[in-house]
């Protein structure tokens, strides 16, 4: 993790994440009352309560993000102004919780200033290579890697061509991204010889957790929506009949719908299901795309 050299700014980096984690939780009536209270009076006092008790959200999110190479206060920081633009434009009549709508609006902030500052994605100038930064980054943290930090060589090759990027683009930006890893083990905040996931350690799922879940899951719903829509009518119509309908619809039946063998149906499904993988691929993983601006 990348932390600022200063053993005062590590300190206070330490001391509001501690701060962050311990804030009290709000009561549903409460987060609402504060809502309505800056909708109907502007009552600024009502508006920080609710950022305030809402800033371990911030804490955890950046933190997933914390392999970017980039210190964890400037994520914090950014995320904090994406939290800041939720509660002002918070609707409580929506009938979501705060912490979910506020979700998106963190998320935006962390990956859009990742996409602006970090010298590993500065050659992210395209959706394309915007993709292959975040992807790489998922695929690294759900699989094994080799002793100098890097994806296997097979796995490097899978998503080069499922992207259909120049193998060279993938070996380099997941050089970068292990050059930047650093062991959470290996991280110490102060001379006491605490550290980060001492603050972050829980036994079970906190509303922060069910909160990205929310949004993690919103978001492939909404993004799923959109993908399905750029496949032919032929298209999306084999892939709902055969994935996304209760009544296992199979490809016989689809195939004498269309007046084809069920061997063609699988042929068309296959070519659909890869143009369905990469537009969800890259819709979900452009950064802007999670807000309406």
């Amino acid at each position: 993790m990348a932390f600022v050299n200063s053993t005062d700014t590590d300190r206070s980096d330490r001391n509001y994440i501690s701060a962050a984690m311990h804030a009290p939780y709000l009561e549903r009536e409460e987060e609402l009352d504060l809502a309505q209270r800056w909708i109907d009076k502007k009552d600024n006092a009502a508006l920080h309560k609710l950022i305030e008790s809402h800033a371990r959200l911030v804490v955890r999110m950046a933190w997933n993000y914390r392999r970017s190479g980039l210190p964890l206060g400037d994520l914090v920081q950014e995320g904090n102004i994406g939290l800041a633009q939720a509660a002002a434009r918070f609707d409580p009549d929506r009938g979501v919780r705060f912490a979910t709508y506020a979700g998106w609006w963190i998320m935006a902030e962390i990956q859009d200033f990742i996409l602006r500052n970090s010298s590993i994605v500065r050659f992210a100038t395209t959706p394309t290579h915007r993709s292959l930064f975040f992807k790489l980054r998922r695929i690294r943290a759900r699989n094994p890697l080799n002793p100098d930090g890097t994806l296997p060589s097979l796995k490097r090759e899978e998503l080069a061509k499922d992207m259909g990027v120049a193998l060279a683009e993938v070996e380099r930006v997941d050089t970068s991204l292990a050059r930047s890893d650093q062991s959470l083990n290996a991280t110490r905040l102060d001379d006491d010889g605490e550290e980060m996931q001492d603050f972050l350690a829980d036994t079970g799922p906190t509303p922060e957790d069910l909160a990205i879940s929310h949004v993690d899951s919103d978001l492939r719903s909404a993004k799923l929506r959109e993908a399905l829509d750029e496949l032919t009518e032929r298209e999306k119509r084999i892939i709902v009949s055969r994935f996304l309908d209760d009544r296992k619809i199979t490809l016989a039946e689809i195939g004498e719908e269309f007046g084809v063998s069920k061997e063609r149906i699988r042929q068309l499904e296959g070519k659909a299901l890869q143009k369905l993988r990469l537009s969800l691929d890259r819709l979900i993983d452009e950064p802007r795309a999670l807000i309406d601006a």
